[in-house]
């Protein structure tokens, strides 16, 4: 067990920023999934604008990789564009 305040403060933040990170990580899981199920272009183009401000905000703050987060978008557009 820690033995320094600061140790237990980093602790506790390090838990509670894996929680939101794992959450936002599922929700782009689950965003992404969502949007190569649909087969109408303009529904699925809707939800790709959603989508890929949300991969790359979580790619820009490291939640996913910035690698990853290009990647998707770009599976998604190909995706929406043989719709």
């Amino acid at each position: 067990m820690a033995n320094h305040k600061s140790s237990l403060k980093r602790i506790r933040q390090s838990e509670s920023r894996k929680l939101e990170n794992r959450y936002w990580a599922k929700t782009a899981r689950n965003a992404v999934r969502r949007i190569r199920k649909m087969t109408d272009k303009a529904e699925a183009q809707a939800a790709y604008n959603k989508t890929s401000a949300l991969l790359q905000r979580l790619g820009r703050k490291n939640i996913i990789s910035k690698n990853k987060a290009a990647n998707l978008c770009s599976s998604l557009a190909q995706h929406i564009n043989k719709i």
